[in-house]
C-alpha cells in the first residue's frame, strides 16, 4: 500500500466504525491489513470468489493468520458478503439446491473466522411470480437458520436493501419486513441498508425533511433495532431510477450533505458504515476519510472544510448520552 495523501485522524478513526470492502488477495488476513492501512475500523470482505458457486473452506493456517491480523490491527467489526450467484428465491430446483449449499458454506466460513454478519441480497423472482419468490426465500432462510442454529453457529444474516433492478427482491422496506415476519424475527437476522440502493429505489435522502421521512419509514416498517450495517455509497443514477451504480461519497446524486447528516445521526452512530465505491485501490481510502471527516464535522463536499450539516434537532440531545 502506497503512502496516503493525507494524515489519518486517529481520534475519529478509533471512535467510529467506518471502513470499506477490502480485497483478500494473497490471503483473507490481507483484507484486515489493507483496511488498517486506509484507516478502517470496520471491514467487509469475500470469504471466497463472489462469482463462483463453491470455494475452499479457510484452512486452519488461514484462520490463524486472520485472527492474528485482527488482533494486530484492532479492527473491531468484520462482516462478509456472499456470492453474487446465490438466489434463495430461485424458481429452478437445481439453482435452489446450489444456492442452499453455497449460502450454508458462506455461513460456515464466516463463523469459522468469527465474523459478525454475512450480508446477502434476497435473490430474484426471474419473472416467475414475486409472491411465490418471497415465499421460497422465507422457506429457504428458515431451513438454513434451523440447520445452522443446530450446528451452534453464531454469525448473523444481514438482508441487504436492493436497487430494484431487474427482478431483484428487497427494494421496498415492506418487502424486507415481510421476510422478517416470515422468519418470526429470528435473532440472527438483521438488515443492511445500502444508501445507493434505497435512493435509486425511490427513498430520498437529500434534504432534511426527505431524510427524516426515509429514516422514519424504515423505522416504522422494519425497525431501526433491526438495522445492523450501513453500506455508504453515493449513486450515479437519479432517484427512483432502479439502476444500481455506485459513486464516490459526495460526488453522486445523493450528495455530501446527506452523508454528513447520515453519519452524524445519533440513531445510527453505533452502526458500521462501509463503502463499496468504485476504483477501490485508489479511492477507498479517500471515501473512508470523507466519511470520517464528516463524522468529525470537517467535510461537506467539494473540498470544503466546515461544520457538519445539523441533524434533526429532536435527536441532538442524544449525542451527549
Amino acid at each position: 500500500m502506497s503512502d496516503l495523501p493525507f494524515q489519518v485522524d486517529e481520534t475519529i478513526t478509533n471512535s467510529r466504525l467506518i471502513g470499506a470492502h477490502t480485497s483478500t488477495s494473497g490471503g483473507l488476513h490481507n483484507a484486515l491489513l489493507t483496511g488498517k492501512a486506509i484507516g478502517c475500523t470496520a471491514v467487509q470482505l469475500f470469504t471466497k470468489s463472489p462469482k463462483q458457486w463453491s470455494g475452499s473452506a479457510p484452512s486452519p493456517e488461514a484462520i490463524e493468520k486472520f485472527h492474528a491480523a485482527r488482533e494486530e490491527t484492532g479492527i473491531r467489526f468484520v462482516c462478509s458478503h456472499d456470492s453474487y450467484l446465490i438466489n434463495l428465491a430461485a424458481p429452478a430446483e437445481d439453482v435452489m439446491e446450489k444456492s442452499l449449499r453455497a449460502f450454508t458454506s458462506e455461513l460456515e466460513y464466516a463463523d469459522a473466522l468469527g465474523l459478525s454478519w454475512v450480508v446477502t441480497h434476497m435473490g430474484a423472482h426471474l419473472n416467475k411470480g414475486e409472491d411465490a419468490a418471497y415465499n421460497r426465500f422465507i422457506v429457504s432462510l428458515n431451513s438454513i437458520l434451523d440447520a445452522t442454529d443446530k450446528a451452534g453457529q453464531k454469525v448473523g444474516v444481514a438482508l441487504e436493501t436492493t436497487a430494484g433492478q431487474g427482478t431483484g427482491l428487497g427494494w421496498q422496506f415492506e418487502q424486507i419486513a415481510r421476510v422478517l415476519e416470515g422468519i418470526n424475527h429470528h435473532p440472527r437476522v438483521g438488515v443492511c441498508l445500502d444508501t445507493c440502493h434505497i435512493f435509486v429505489a425511490g427513498y430520498d435522502l437529500r434534504e432534511p425533511e426527505a431524510y427524516e421521512t426515509t429514516i422514519n419509514a424504515f423505522d416504522n416498517t422494519i425497525g431501526l433495532a433491526n438495522l445492523k450495517i450501513i453500506h455508504a455509497n453515493d449513486a450515479k443514477k437519479p432517484l427512483g431510477s432502479r439502476v444500481d451504480r455506485h459513486e464516490h461519497i459526495g460526488d453522486g446524486e445523493i450528495g455530501a450533505a446527506a452523508f454528513t447528516r447520515l453519519v452524524n445521526d445519533p440513531r445510527l452512530c453505533h452502526l458500521p458504515f462501509i463503502v463499496e465505491t468504485p476504483d477501490s485501490e485508489e479511492m477507498h481510502a479517500v471515501n473512508v476519510k470523507r466519511l470520517r471527516d464528516m463524522a468529525g464535522g470537517q467535510w461537506t463536499g467539494n473540498g470544503r472544510q466546515e461544520n457538519a450539516v445539523p441533524i434533526h434537532e429532536e435527536h441532538e440531545t442524544q449525542l451527549t448520552k
